[in-house]
């Protein structure tokens, strides 16, 4: 039910089941077995769903690049499937290389899951040396298949150009960055997993190590790491629940298990970028009808896939807790600032669209304002979660949420009046411009006693004015001028504090 502005998500789910379903039915017509159309299915859905770079041609590379990093680690992973001790280092080794490759963007991010994946599949499909050839060709034309579709049949970015990828703040070099602080964290928590997770058992211990990894996948701090843990179990247990109803009666018939896999994964496409648990509920019950056609499904199966994930968030609990704790407030600053930031540039860019700039560009900023804005509501879900006992952190982090959301709704408005040919430059467009800087750098600009307070001009106070440029500009200004409160009302100044 969550808003899908220019039915973005639709489309993005819609079009993975086109791609995903192009690449199994391609593995099918080559005469694979089940295991290689597996593998290929999920090279296409991790094509599809991780590689997100900023422009088409950046999504191209990246995904060309994915088989040159992911089959050696499958050959890797092949070779060691009977080397137990070897299997295991190797596999944290991927871990830490996986999360220390975010700090490259979203193509180091895209190339990290993808080898983690690998690894983490050739264990599910206990493939060993002799299976790698078909597992290459199904890779290979599982690719190429979802890339028909992406970059072919259906790419819908090159109409609507991608705002700029998101790059989380880097927070200095060495152990100060927050990338290489949560490659450390990730090993230590999928080591405690891997240990844990065989405890429970010998055969399907590495459930244990993909709770870990993807419990740190998109967080950069202990608390988002905390929420997203508890939102991953909690959605494999609804998702266990929904399995067992769905999933076990089937006893591995191929067409409804089809049709299954087919909607869970509209489901976690669809639900990705809004809820957490849900998405985790539509995998596992995409898990659970892939089991039942490998014939290996059953309610045991489906416990001890609950419990493997509970040690799994356990160990990533542990890992952000003990090892380089990241604190909230840090990451929760570096967010909300270059909201403000984006804010004020959409407002320069529809100033300049106004003033005849043709290439100033609102719109585009406008979305990646959403972007930003999705991040922090984030890195503020620890503060804002009904669990928290910190009611006033809680109720600070409320505010900022609610006004940055006026502030976006502003921009979208403004960006809308600036695409209108027939809109006009008017002399009091620039005064109200320099009025949102001054209130975005009040807000931003670092001061020994906190940062001062936006000062409230006699524009600000007077009711907007008719026309409905000024009106955006002056209510922006207005949510501006209100932040100040939540933002400045702590002696530690930061939200997250």
């Amino acid at each position: 039910m969550a808003p899908d502005p220019g039915r973005m998500r639709l489309r993005f789910a819609t079009r993975a089941v086109l791609g995903i379903g192009s690449a199994v039915a391609l593995c099918g017509a080559a005469g694979h077995t089940l295991t290689a159309a597996v593998t290929g299915g999920l090279a296409a859905l991790l094509a599809l769903f991780t590689v997100t770079d900023a422009t088409v041609r950046g999504q191209a590379v990246t995904t060309a690049l994915l088989p040159v990093v992911g089959l050696p680690v499958l050959t890797l992973a092949a070779f060691l499937h009977d080397v137990p001790v070897a299997r295991d280092l190797v596999f944290l080794a991927v871990v830490g290389a996986g999360g220390y490759a975010r700090r490259w963007g979203p193509r180091g991010h895209s190339l990290g899951v993808f080898a983690f994946m690998t690894f983490f599949a050739a264990q599910v499909l206990h493939t060993g040396p002799a299976r790698l050839p078909e597992l290459y060709a199904a890779v290979a034309l599982s690719l190429a298949a979802s890339s028909a579709v992406r970059f072919g049949a259906w790419c819908y970015e090159r109409r609507s150009p991608a705002p700029a990828a998101l790059v989380a703040p880097a927070g200095g070099a060495g152990l100060a960055r927050v990338t290489t602080r949560q490659a450390v964290q990730a090993t230590v928590g999928a080591g405690i997993a891997l240990v844990v997770g065989q405890a429970l058992s010998d055969q399907r211990w590495y459930w244990a190590v993909g709770a870990t990894w993807w419990v740190f996948v998109n967080t950069a701090s202990r608390g988002e790491t905390l929420v997203r843990g508890f939102r991953r179990f909690l959605g494999t247990v609804l998702g266990i629940v929904l399995g067992l109803v769905v999933a076990v009666p089937l006893h591995g018939d191929p067409v409804a298990s089809a049709v299954v896999v087919a909607v869970a994964v509209f489901g976690i496409f669809y639900t990705a970028a809004v809820s957490y648990t849900w998405m985790m509920l539509a995998v596992t019950v995409m898990a659970s009808a892939l089991y039942g056609l490998l014939g290996l499904l059953d309610a045991a199966l489906l416990a001890l896939r609950a419990a493997e994930t509970a040690v799994g968030a356990l160990g990533a609990v542990l890992g952000v807790l003990l090892v380089l704790p990241v604190t909230t407030h840090s990451v929760t600053d570096a967010w909300v600032e270059r909201a403000l930031r984006c804010v004020h540039v959409c407002t320069a860019e529809a100033a300049a669209r106004l003033a005849g700039s043709p290439t100033a560009d609102p719109a585009l900023r406008a979305a990646e304002l959403e972007q930003v804005l999705a991040r922090v509501r984030l890195s503020l879900a620890p503060l804002v979660h009904p669990l928290s006992p910190l009611r006033a952190r809680k109720e600070r982090a409320r505010q900022v949420l609610a006004l940055l959301d006026d502030c976006a709704r502003e921009v979208r408005g403004l960006a809308e009046v600036a695409a209108d040919p027939e809109a006009s430059h008017d002399a009091r467009l620039v005064a109200a411009c320099w009025r949102v800087e001054a209130a975005v750098e009040a807000l931003t600009a670092p001061s020994a006693a906190g940062g001062r307070r936006p000062e409230r001009t006699a524009a600000a106070s007077h009711s907007a004015p008719a026309e409905p440029v000024l009106a955006h500009l002056h209510a922006l200004e207005q949510a501006l001028l209100e932040l100040a409160g939540p933002l400045r009302g702590s002696p530690r100044v930061s939200v997250g504090a």
